[in-house]
């Protein structure tokens, strides 16, 4: 059964430009792009459907590569503290920060976990995202882990989205284990990992390399367990400081490394060599009142891959728009709108495992495509806030959210 879709304006995002086909014609068989071209070009067929979608500019899908979107508790209140004069060494001194967010959700049952996440990604999805990938990392203990990755794997079911589900137990130390790191690092590669995986819950790999967090011989552990399950890997690296976690993950032909302020040259030449993709989160960056950039000339010198996420997560990023971070890639990073629109659709696939099947408009890939009514492709990074009038379409069917 084909479906056509015509009257519009292609962004296919090949090759991660805009690749525009004026007039355009796109049919569509089940989940499939059968055909793709100027309308002028369309193949002579039976349809057993059309749609005319009225001189909209299509793009590929958002991909959301970066998100924690199940957690539990709510950290507003620590916002308005820091606002006030409150350090966060103060903060989580008293039991705020990450640990705040482990308690709360810990204490919360897979429903209610589900209900939060399936609002937070519903407003994800309002805004033209199609593919998402969830962390865990909230939970640090195998049950709580478990649960996270189970709702991950719930809300991937029951809404008209994709989901990737990333294991982040090496995210933070977990209140047992208090100057235990290494026995935490063998805890999760000697129990957690190969007991998740074993259920299913886990596509990816994920660590937080940092001063604050774990070292990179403590994430190389990770790294090491992770394969030999057959997991992909990534990791946070260079947010705060440059440990080369970037390089580290590099080694591991890591999907990707995110955040990467403090990178090197260094750092960029080797994950150029791996084909690591760079995930920048500009929201994170913005609520940190961060100052130190990421090295973009050294990325773009390079040729590493950029993609841009929304990083949801309650105390760093509370970023329900991947639009927003779409300008927020152009103005604090000095992204170009094309840029920033590769970054949330083919390299965004490509730092999931997904170049292959999603990301762009082309024969054979995943008909997944949102019927812009907007002028031209940069309006998506122009726009601050507020819906566009679009039109999603995943598998090759209209969604509603």
């Amino acid at each position: 059964m084909k479906t056509l879709w015509q009257h519009c304006h292609v962004a296919t995002m090949a090759q991660g430009n805009y690749s525009i086909i004026e007039d355009a014609a796109i049919v569509t068989s089940g989940t499939l792009i059968e055909w793709i071209g100027p309308r002028a070009e369309l193949p002579k067929a039976d349809y057993a459907t059309t749609h005319d979608l009225q001189g909209a500019w299509v793009t590929p899908g958002l991909i959301d590569c970066h998100t924690h979107t199940v957690f539990g508790g709510n950290r507003s209140g620590e916002f308005e503290q820091r606002l006030q004069g409150v350090s966060y060494a103060e903060i989580a001194a008293a039991g705020g920060g990450i640990a705040s967010t482990v308690r709360a959700t810990r204490a919360a049952t897979e429903d209610e976990l589900f209900a939060s996440g399936h609002k937070r990604l519903r407003s994800l999805l309002r805004d033209g995202v199609t593919t998402v990938e969830i962390k865990s990392g909230y939970g640090l203990d195998l049950a709580s882990e478990r649960k996270i990755l189970r709702v991950i794997r719930r809300l991937g079911a029951e809404l008209p989205v994709s989901v990737r589900s990333t294991c982040l137990a090496a995210h933070a130390l977990p209140p047992e284990y208090v100057d235990r790191a290494d026995a935490y690092i063998d805890h999760i590669c000697v129990e957690m990992l190969p007991a998740l995986a074993a259920e299913g819950l886990v596509d990816a790999v994920d660590a937080f390399c940092e001063y604050l967090a774990f070292s990179p011989e403590q994430v190389e552990r990770v790294f090491v367990a992770a394969q030999k399950l057959g997991l992909p890997v990534k990791l946070h690296a260079e947010q705060l400081s440059s440990l080369h976690g970037s390089s580290l993950a590099a080694r591991y032909q890591a999907l990707s490394a995110d955040h990467l302020e403090f990178m090197t040259e260094e750092d960029a030449i080797a994950m150029a060599a791996s084909g690591t993709v760079a995930v920048l989160l500009p929201g994170a960056f913005y609520f940190l009142r961060e100052t130190q950039l990421p090295p973009m000339d050294a990325l773009r010198k390079h040729g590493v891959k950029i993609a841009i996420a929304s990083d949801l997560n309650p105390g760093t990023s509370p970023a329900l728009s991947v639009r927003l971070m779409l300008n927020m890639a152009c103005t604090l990073f000095r992204m170009t709108p094309e840029e920033a629109l590769a970054g949330a659709t083919q390299h965004a696939a490509t730092a999931l495992g997904l170049g292959d099947s999603h990301g762009s408009l082309e024969v054979g890939k995943v008909a997944d495509f949102v019927a812009w009514q907007i002028d031209r492709p940069a309006d998506l990074a122009y726009w601050l806030g507020g819906e566009l009038d679009k039109r999603v379409v995943r598998h090759g069917a209209d969604v509603t959210v």
